[in-house]
């Protein structure tokens, strides 16, 4: 069992364990150690999003890499599938990025790639780990953020990057659209404006000025309805939203509704199938993704398969079933042949090259899912144990599982990022939907909560 790596990297509250400067700083020996080979010095690329402690960490960890015997390359403020493109598109033997993705500013994170693009395996996360505490276990726990030098940016990196993004689809055109673009005041902000303004149409940008502790405040892909208003009340055709460190995108239509990562899966799916491009005529979602997608799918031929929560648990079942589409709810969006990651700025250039092929609208393009009435439950949790270990919350989940069957469905899993556990439940009825999310909220909350 891995300690410190969850679904997403290391993610914590900065300054506090693991995101202390001691273990921040062993983070980065115990990596280049792992990456040294035949005696030669691993070259890694680093890159953080916009939040305050993004620099002191960058600087304690690039500071571990060093002593660990890896050189350092700095991208600055970049997104997170920047990074992965850029590992693996310029040989580095690993690149790290600084973010807490979607979390507030008050958190952080460290997400790690190898060579390959990809997110590390959970073997290689589990070796890292071990040499970790060993360290810590011998450390004098003098270790600090002071003083410690920023390492410089080289902004050539940046724009290899954009120039990638640009090159995904050479004929796009928003000549005649209007879009609404929502920055999240975080990594997207650095090159959001470079990329759609290049592509022509009215352009409208907002939440594009960090100051360190608004990233995702009330805006972003974690609060959709921001950029659904705001494309209401601009008459735009599109409205498009990332989250902090842009791995994931959702979208609003012209009407202010939210589109999200089943009904992007749905129109990408359709779209490569009309080309020939959905190897297996498969679709790998995750036990989140509604019941209305499903549906929607076998109409149209395809087969949908769920995975764990977790973009990299997709990618392992798109690898197993060779399918070239695959993504989440919440908008992280996989397109192999494109990228090794989910990249919300990739998803939406796509989307956007769909929708100005296809003639049609975006609401129109998925007009015919119809989604189960849904609700996630969040409940902050002391501690993660067993959840079928707990009689109470195994008798609540039966229950509902029980009278649910064959119309309904019902998730619950801890998150991985955040000491939360997650309540879904779907149902052909919101009342009863709702009677047993509570119902199994309560459990959780008599048994764990804090």
């Amino acid at each position: 069992m891995r300690k410190l790596f969850g679904t997403d990297g290391i993610r914590a509250i900065a300054g506090e364990p693991p995101l202390d400067p001691e273990t921040v700083h062993a983070i980065g020996i115990a990596l280049a150690h792992s990456l040294k080979k035949d005696g030669i010095a691993p070259q890694i690329i680093l890159g953080a999003d916009t939040r305050e402690s993004s620099a002191w960490i960058s600087a304690v960890i690039a500071a571990g890499l060093g002593k660990g015997g890896a050189t350092v390359v700095n991208a600055g403020v970049i997104t997170t599938p920047g990074i992965a493109f850029l590992a693996r598109k310029l040989s580095f033997a690993a690149g790290v990025v600084i973010s807490a993705s979607h979390n507030p500013w008050q958190d952080n994170g460290i997400k790690i790639f190898g060579a390959d693009g990809f997110k590390l395996a959970d073997s290689t996360e589990l070796q890292i780990e071990e040499e970790i505490f060993r360290r810590l276990k011998d450390s004098d726990g003098t270790a600090t953020a002071a003083a410690l030098p920023a390492v410089p940016t080289d902004p050539h990196l940046l724009m290899a990057y954009e120039e990638f993004l640009s090159s995904i689809v050479p004929a796009l055109s928003l000549a005649g659209k209007s879009l609404v673009v929502d920055c999240a005041n975080g990594a997207a902000s650095a090159l959001a404006e470079d990329i759609f303004k290049g592509l022509g149409g009215d352009v409208h940008f907002i939440n594009t000025h960090p100051n360190g502790r608004n990233i995702n405040d009330n805006c972003g892909a974690l609060y959709p309805k921001t950029v659904a208003a705001a494309t209401a009340a601009q008459g735009a055709d599109i409205g498009i939203t990332f989250d902090g460190d842009a791995d994931r995108v959702l979208f609003a239509d012209a009407y202010g509704q939210v589109v999200n990562g089943d009904a992007v899966l749905l129109l990408a799916a359709r779209d490569m199938q009309q080309r020939k491009l959905l190897t297996g005529g498969v679709v790998v979602a995750t036990t989140m993704s509604n019941m209305g997608l499903e549906a929607a799918l076998t109409r149209t031929g395809i087969r949908m398969l769920r995975a764990p929560v977790g973009d990299k648990y997709v990618l392992e079942m798109m690898q197993a079933e060779n399918a070239a589409l695959g993504g989440e709810q919440s908008g992280h969006i996989l397109f192999p042949h494109l990228a090794t990651t989910g990249d919300g700025l990739l998803t939406a250039l796509v989307v956007l090259d769909i929708v100005q092929r296809s003639g049609k609208r975006l609401h129109e393009l998925t007009a015919d899912l119809k989604v189960f009435p849904q609700v996630i439950v969040n409940i902050p949790v002391r501690e993660k144990r067993a959840l079928d270990q707990i009689p109470a919350i195994v008798a609540s989940i039966r229950d509902a599982e029980e009278q649910l069957e064959g119309s309904g469905r019902v998730v619950v899993r801890y998150s991985g990022t955040e000491s939360l556990a997650r309540v879904m439940i779907e149902a052909e009825s919101e009342e009863t939907m709702r009677y047993h999310a509570h119902r199994i909220a309560d459990a959780i909350r008599q048994e764990l909560g804090t």
